[in-house]
C-alpha cells in the first residue's frame, strides 16, 4: 500500500500570476499625460494644447469635438418639450458615449469658478466653441496681448543665476507665443535678441557668435545646442577663476 503511494507524483506546479507576466508590468504611458487645464489669458495655447491631447488619448472624442456626433433623434412630449430619445443601436450608443466624454473632458479642463456656465451644454462642439468665444478675447486685448509680448522680446535679458539652458526654455516660449499671436520673428532677429541677452559672462563669445558667417540663418535650436553649448564649460571655468 505505501509502495503505490510512493508512486503517485506530485501535483503540477501552479501556473504564473498575472503579475508576472511581462506585458502586464509594462506601464501604460497614456495614463502620465496631465489633462491642459485652462488659465486665464492663455486660451491660445491651451487649445493647442487640448488638441494635442486629445488626437493622442483618444481621437475619435476630438473628432466629435471639432465635427459633432450625427444625428441625435428627438421627440415631443404631450407638453411639448423636447426630449432627446435614448439611442438604439450600437451606432448610436457608440456615439452618445464619445459625446458624453468629449462634454466630460472639456468641463475638467475648465477652472471651478467657470463650470456653471458651461455644464448645462449637451454638445461637446458648441461648448467648445463658447470656451473660444468666452476666453479667446476680442480684437482689442489681442492686439495688447501682442504689444505685450512685443515688449517682452524687445527687453529680454538672462541673468547668471537662471543660466544658459533656462534662459534658452524662457526664450523659446516666448518665441512661441509671438507666433502663435502672429507677431512671430525671423530667425535672424531671434538668434541676435538671445546672443545680445545673455549675462556679461558670455560677452566674448556672444560678440564671435554675432559676427560669425551664416549665424542669421541658422535656426535658434542650432544657434543654442550645436554652437553656445561648445562654450559651456569655458564659461563655468572663467566665472569661477574670476
Amino acid at each position: 500500500m505505501s509502495g503505490s503511494q510512493d508512486e503517485i507524483p506530485p501535483p503540477p506546479p501552479p501556473p504564473p500570476s498575472s503579475s508576472q507576466t511581462p506585458t502586464q508590468q509594462t506601464p501604460h504611458t497614456v495614463s502620465t499625460i496631465k489633462l491642459p487645464i485652462l488659465k486665464k489669458g492663455e486660451y491660445d495655447i491651451w487649445a493647442m494644447k487640448m488638441e494635442h491631447y486629445l488626437a493622442h488619448t483618444d481621437y475619435p472624442i476630438w473628432e466629435v469635438i471639432q465635427n459633432r456626433n450625427g444625428h441625435v433623434s428627438i421627440t415631443t412630449d404631450t407638453q411639448g418639450q423636447i426630449k432627446v430619445l435614448p439611442p438604439r443601436t450600437a451606432e448610436e450608443i457608440v456615439a452618445r458615449e464619445r459625446e458624453r466624454k468629449a462634454r466630460t473632458t472639456l468641463l475638467m479642463a475648465l477652472p471651478e469658478d467657470h463650470l456653471a456656465k458651461f455644464h448645462k451644454m449637451t454638445d461637446a462642439k458648441e461648448m467648445w466653441d463658447a470656451i473660444k468665444s468666452r476666453f479667446g478675447g476680442n480684437d482689442e486685448s489681442k492686439k495688447m496681448q501682442k504689444y505685450i509680448l512685443k515688449q517682452q522680446f524687445e527687453g529680454f535679458s538672462v541673468s547668471n543665476s537662471e543660466g544658459l539652458h533656462k534662459g534658452y526654455d524662457r526664450f523659446q516660449s516666448l518665441l512661441s507665443q509671438l507666433e502663435i499671436h502672429g507677431a512671430g520673428v525671423s530667425t535672424k532677429d531671434a538668434n541676435q535678441k538671445f546672443l545680445r541677452s545673455l549675462p556679461s559672462a558670455w560677452s566674448q563669445v556672444s560678440l564671435i557668435m554675432r559676427t560669425k558667417p551664416g549665424v542669421d540663418s541658422l535656426s535658434f535650436d542650432d544657434l543654442l545646442y550645436n554652437n553656445l553649448r561648445v562654450f559651456k564649460s569655458d564659461i563655468k571655468g572663467s566665472t569661477a577663476s574670476s
